[in-house]
């Protein structure tokens, strides 16, 4: 099961998209999203530049690839099957290309790309199910080839002596960071519903005062 998904561009590590998660379903969340961080922070300096890799910590492996400066990145339960988790990322990437392409190099701030978040949700729910015909065929797919690609321990990517109580220091700045993030998606869906509703309410109040000014003449 997909339990984080997080894309950042390469060149400077920062955020730019990530799965709206509540944590609630896995202990130490905020521990591995910590991690998944410090992974960016890694590659934007030059380090792991490997194009497609598998990192374990604790019960769960991280896969990312990176392409075009940015790097897609989940983090999933072991059982979970390492080639649908990799092409889970390749539909990610052909889509944030496809929306954002023209827009990663100039973003300026962390999370500027936030509505991607409906994209990863939702295609995060094609791959809930591992048995499914779709993800059967995907897993059958022989030109889809991931046994070549490397995984390492998160120990030896972060470091000899990054370990996790030191990442548990940082967690209360990145709680305090995705409770903001959390606030602007529910401002944006806010923002939508507004979008979507005000023109019928104006409607319906004109009706209902033409209806109000005809009664009064009458």
């Amino acid at each position: 099961m997909v339990k984080l998904t997080m894309i950042a561009r390469v060149t400077d590590g920062l955020p730019l998209a990530e799965g709206l998660d509540d944590g609630r379903d896995q202990k130490d969340a905020d521990i591995y999203k910590q991690q998944a961080k410090m992974l960016f922070k890694n590659l934007s300096k030059g380090q792991n530049v490997a194009s497609r890799m598998s990192i374990e910590t604790g019960p769960y492996v991280f896969y990312y690839i990176i392409e075009g400066r940015v790097c897609y990145l989940t983090m999933c339960d072991r059982s979970y099957p390492k080639k649908l988790a990799f092409q889970y990322l390749e539909d990610l990437k052909n889509e944030f290309e496809r929306v954002n392409g023209g827009q990663i190099e100039t973003a300026s701030r962390p999370y500027a790309f936030i509505k991607f978040d409906t994209f990863i949700q939702k295609t995060k729910k094609l791959y809930l199910d591992t048995r499914t015909q779709r993800n059967l065929a995907k897993l059958n797919d022989e030109l889809y080839e991931v046994h070549q690609i490397m995984t390492r321990n998160v120990q030896e990517v972060l470091g000899v002596g990054e370990k996790l109580d030191q990442v548990s220091q940082l967690s209360s700045r990145l709680t305090s960071e995705s409770r903001i993030y959390a606030d602007k998606a529910k401002d944006l869906n806010r923002q939508a519903l507004i979008r979507k509703w005000a023109p019928v309410a104006i409607v319906i109040g004109i009706v209902l005062l033409l209806f109000w000014v005809k009664m009064k003449i009458w």
